[in-house]
């Protein structure tokens, strides 16, 4: 048995990741596609995002422990993701992870033969579904926006350009995993 894949998925706030990969989850298992949950000290009903909600003193006893196979930090949260992933790589299974761009060298580091994906959109697209969700001021926008531009894409890094539907973009993640395989 050949070992699977890692997919680290990663992208502006406001691009869809979540999105894509609630869409993945449903429909990407048939073709033995499996998404990874994150660990994060944030509540269970922020976010929008399926997590596992940690206290801080929790995350830090499990980073203490080495029950992560990667963390980092980004918005004043902890995010992790479990070591349970380089089982599932080991027996087989193509694993995504919604990951960090700040994370991504260190995330290279632990599992250098991860295949980096990026999900974008437009500014217009972004900025839009950053106002929906009401977490940000006009100016928090303003400055993730910015940061979108400022972003070199990775080499290697599948694009998947997210501005139409969830479906297609979702598809297109899963058309380009079957095709690198």
């Amino acid at each position: 048995m050949s070992a699977g894949h890692l997919y680290y998925v990663m992208g502006p706030s406001g691009a869809g990741k979540d999105s894509v990969l609630a869409w993945i989850r449903e429909h990407g298992i048939a073709q033995g596609v499996v998404c990874a949950h994150r660990y994060i000290t944030r509540p269970a009903h922020a976010g929008g995002e399926n997590h596992v909600a940690l206290s801080e003193a929790e995350f830090q006893l499990r980073e203490q422990r080495g029950l992560f196979a990667l963390t980092w930090q980004a918005h004043g949260l902890h995010y992790g993701i479990g070591n349970e992933v380089a089982l599932w790589l080991a027996h087989g299974t193509d694993v995504l992870v919604n990951g960090s761009r700040g994370a991504l060298t260190k995330a290279c580091s632990r599992f250098p033969a991860l295949r980096p994906v990026l999900i974008t959109a437009s500014q217009q697209a972004i900025a839009s579904r950053l106002a929906a969700r009401g977490r940000e001021s006009e100016q928090e926008i303003a400055a993730r926006l910015a940061r979108v531009d400022a972003y070199p894409i990775p080499a290697g890094s599948v694009v998947i350009h997210n501005d139409g539907s969830i479906a297609d973009a979702g598809a297109s993640l899963l058309s380009a995993i079957r095709s690198a395989l």
